[in-house]
């Protein structure tokens, strides 16, 4: 393996036209029982555990339907204000 070339990570899949829709609702979820839902979301996309996300309104299987590399994809682009097609 070479050290020095760099690795190309592609994302291949349908676009999730709802993944805005499923992050509100989770969102407003962590927020009806009082969580902070940043710190709560952002420890679900660091470590994978849907622990982190409410079970309330179904939060967490909800969030757990969107990849968390599609999630972190998305919040690139609109950091850094690519268009995104949802």
């Amino acid at each position: 393996m070479e050290f020095d070339k760099t690795m190309n990570f592609q994302v291949e899949r349908e676009e999730n036209t709802k993944a805005r829709e499923i992050l509100k609702e989770v969102y407003d979820a962590l927020i009806e029982k009082g969580y902070n839902p940043i710190n709560q979301i952002v420890g679900y996309i660091l470590s994978g555990d849907p622990t982190y996300i409410t079970s309330y309104n179904n939060a967490r299987n909800k969030i757990r339907t969107i990849e968390r590399d599609e999630l972190l994809e998305k919040m690139v682009k609109h950091y850094i204000g690519i268009d995104l097609e949802s």
